[in-house]
């Protein structure tokens, strides 16, 4: 009976090929889609699931107090807390601190290159996070030793067995390979070419006065593994004053464990609580998933039960001859599965193809595991579900049919005002208009951020960061680019102006609120000129000057954002003091609000420092001179490196180009949104242009007898479209609302957002109209100036 089922399905998708070809075309395309994003969505649902200690694993975050009184939350915590949980609550197993090692120059075998990043951490790193040993040792316990990923291993040793060799980083300090271990899989926060033991950071001038000093200084980040079974809510309580408890302060901030199946995915807070972040993307694609499947099935009910007429003698003569309903359900939903299987190994086709372009969008490496049983496992109910949901509706459809009906042609009309085909078509295209209306929204507000006033100007400014000598030679490289004529301005700063500052608190100022708070605030560090090199506004006083004003070392600029929380009618002048430093500062300058974060986040209170105690640099910024051509500029600035820094490559920064990678994540999704919504209208398309293909077929006679009695081509594709027209009208109004709350919900993650305009839903609908008139009218033109004697002749 099986073996018939197939032929017979066989044969009636051979019997119809113009049909089968849009059912197969629409659900291979449908199937694709699903199947990419679901690839997607796997790898960052399962981002660090694969550690073996995965339920028993957390990192430590502090609680902040921001600006308007609602605690934050931080994964930044001291250097000394790790050892202090491990001490004091038995409760933890083991922990780990991290530091993070940029851009380290790395030499062996007579080879030097620059590793991105690498990692100083404590020896319990390897044992509490699952990262595969391939050769030696995973042993970090030696201060000499270092262990180095597969990747690392090869671009340094070749060939050649790495382990007992030396590594000298930084052209100062010779390291040991005791182990390789396998490259960290790309669904994974930690990134690194080689880990370095934690007692290295002791031989480091970290410039801490006392202990007290270092358990306030929060620089570093710290991951606990607990014992099985631990009451995380009861330990919480517990470890949350710990840094109170051992500075004797009850200023700073406390503590709270997150566990590491909400690291990547919720990364934003309320209250102190995890609300979303990554988490929210992933909700979208994977109702879009399953609504350009579900669109794509769709198109396959409508396209089954279309051409019921033809079927229906069929389901009669089976029927009168003794068939059961549910051996014809059986025939249906195998036509159904085989059509869902030729579609799933097209599908499979088109994602093995797509996916390089694919992961150059989601900046990724997904793959198909053909190896895994499980994918394959996947792929079967993968079909199966698709082929029942697809396939159900005309089983029961078609042989619902009763004998008699059908000889009489009594059974259901194609023309009828409310039919479930005319409703599935209005389905389809709601979810259409709805990822119209989406990627619209989300493409204004991607312009609306970038054309935010940053604040300053990007424009030839160049980042440097520190590497080798040149912060020791930071006066020598910045003399000779302005005397050569190369820059019109230089100066060092905390890292780059689009990275912001750091998170800080313990600035007093005069009428402040009470002592006992922890108020948040942005510390950023920076030398002479840095108003005069990236532009920014001055709205009152003067910038940094260290040169021509010494006592700048101890002065401040601060922004309206800080001016407003610290409530100075008249800021100039104020002191700023940091009773645990013992030291003031003195405001000489306030600068407009200027964007250092997150575009689409509200500017923070900020206070830019003069290059005394307490400031670091990591980078230089640099403003090219106008009149020298870019790369010219940069030839003439990569000799100057080489000379003063000759064992590091000159490597740089375009500070537009640092701030453009701030919309990534919502360009990636800007992009995916705008090729999906494109492909849902396609499959709705493929599914209206054989529909439309239908109904001029069974109205052929009734267009003849018009086009006899006087109509013209217009009226008759008039006649013919305005049906469809009238089902996508019925779709915009229903997709309007259910978009706008969608898409308004999706805006709230934003402080700094657009408001909805009602010309996004008037263009949205006005596309999916004149798409859907497109599709029906070639079909109902070329009916309309066919020849009626020819559609009349048998009657």
């Amino acid at each position: 009976m099986l073996k018939n089922y197939f032929k017979t399905a066989w044969r009636s998708l051979i019997a119809g090929k113009s049909f089968s070809v849009i059912k197969i075309g629409g659900l291979a395309i449908g199937m694709a889609c699903a199947i990419l994003i679901l690839l997607w969505l796997q790898n960052e649902i399962c981002f660090d699931k694969f550690h073996k200690n995965k339920n028993d694993l957390y990192e430590v975050y502090a609680l902040t107090n921001n600006k308007d009184g609602h605690p934050g939350a931080v994964n930044a915590t001291s250097e000394p807390l790790g050892p202090a949980l491990k001490q004091n609550y038995p409760e933890i197993d083991a922990f780990t601190r991290v530091w993070n090692l940029d851009n380290w120059l790395l030499s062996a075998n007579k080879k030097s290159i620059i590793s991105p990043k690498g990692f100083m951490v404590d020896s319990s790193f390897l044992e509490m996070f699952s990262f595969p040993l391939l050769e030696g040792r995973a042993d970090l316990r030696p201060g000499n030793t270092i262990v180095i990923t597969k990747n690392l291993a090869t671009k340094l040793f070749g060939n050649e067995d790495p382990v007992g060799k030396v590594i000298k980083t930084e052209n100062t300090d010779n390291f040991i390979v005791s182990g390789v271990i396998k490259d960290p899989p790309v669904n994974t926060r930690f990134q690194f070419d080689y880990l370095l033991p934690w007692v290295y950071r002791n031989t480091q001038n970290d410039g801490y006065a006392n202990e007290t000093e270092r358990w306030l200084s929060n620089n570093t980040s710290t991951f606990v593994l607990l014992k099985p079974n631990t009451n995380v809510d009861a330990l919480n309580s517990k470890i949350s004053d710990i840094t109170r408890r051992y500075t004797g302060r009850n200023d700073v901030w406390t503590h709270f464990l997150f566990p590491l199946n909400k690291w990547h995915l919720y990364s934003e807070f309320e209250n102190g609580k995890p609300v979303g972040g990554r988490i929210e993307m992933v909700r979208v694609f994977a109702i879009i998933a399953a609504f350009i499947l579900l669109i794509a099935c769709i198109n396959f009910m409508n396209l089954s039960t279309a051409r019921s007429e033809k079927r229906a003698k069929e389901v009669g003569i089976r029927k009168v001859v003794g068939a059961a309903k549910s051996l014809l359900i059986g025939q249906f939903i195998t036509e159904a599965f085989l059509t869902a299987c030729i579609a799933g190994a097209i599908a499979l086709l088109i994602v093995q193809l797509a996916l390089p372009s694919f992961n150059t969008l989601v900046n990724t490496r997904l793959s198909i595991p053909y190896s895994s049983f499980y994918f394959w496992i996947f792929v079967a109910t993968f079909i199966i579900i698709t082929s029942l949901l697809a396939g159900s509706y005309p089983a029961f459809y078609l042989s619902s049919f009763k004998p008699i009906s059908i000889f009489k042609k009594q059974f259901k009309k194609v023309n009828a005002a409310i039919s479930p085909r005319k409703i599935l078509v209005v389905v389809q295209f709601t979810f259409a208009v709805i990822l119209i209306i989406s990627t619209i929204i989300i493409r204004n507000q991607i312009v609306y951020a970038e054309d935010r006033d940053k604040g300053y100007s990007n424009n030839n400014l160049v980042q440097v960061d520190f590497v080798g000598d040149i912060d020791k030679n930071y006066s020598l490289i910045k003399q000779e680019l302005i005397s050569s004529g190369v820059a019109s301005s230089v100066t060092k700063n905390m890292g780059g102006i689009t990275d912001g500052g750091a998170h800080s608190w313990g600035l007093r100022w005069q009428n402040e609120p009470p002592a006992d708070t922890n108020t948040a605030l942005t510390i950023y560090s920076s030398d002479a000129d840095l108003v005069k090199t990236t532009n920014m506004h001055l709205l009152e006083g003067r910038d940094l000057d260290v040169y021509n004003y010494p006592a700048d070392s101890s002065s401040v600029l601060l922004n309206e954002a800080a001016v407003k929380l610290m409530g100075f009618k008249n800021p100039l002048g104020e002191i700023l003091t940091n009773p645990f430093r013992n030291r003031n500062w003195q405001v000489v300058g306030v600068v407009k609000n200027y964007v250092e974060g997150s575009p689409y986040d509200e500017i923070p209170p900020t206070v830019i420092m003069g290059p005394g105690t307490g400031s670091w640099f990591t980078a230089m910024h640099i403003k090219f001179n106008p009149s020298l051509s870019t790369a010219n500029a940069l030839v003439k600035t990569e000799a100057i490196f080489k000379k003063n820094n000759p064992v590091y490559p000159f490597d740089y920064k375009f500070v537009d180009q640092e701030y453009a990678t701030k919309f990534a994540d919502e360009q990636h999704t800007k992009i995916m949104a705008g090729l999906f919504a494109t492909l849902a209208i396609f499959i709705s398309c493929l599914g209206l242009f054989g529909l439309s293909a239908y109904v001029a077929e069974s109205r052929i006679k009734e267009i003849g007898v018009r086009k006899v009695l006087g109509a013209s081509a217009f009226n008759i594709t008039k006649l013919l479209s305005i049906d469809f027209v009238k089902l996508v009208c019925i779709a915009i109004i229903i997709a309007t609302p259910v978009a706008w709350y969608a898409m308004h919900k999706w805006l709230q993650d934003y402080t700094y957002r657009i408001n909805i305009n009602w010309t996004t839903f008037l263009i949205a609908g006005l596309l999916a109209i004149a798409i859907a008139l497109i599709t029906v009218s070639f079909q109902s033109i070329k009916a309309a100036l066919a020849n009626p004697v020819k559609s009349l002749r048998t009657e």
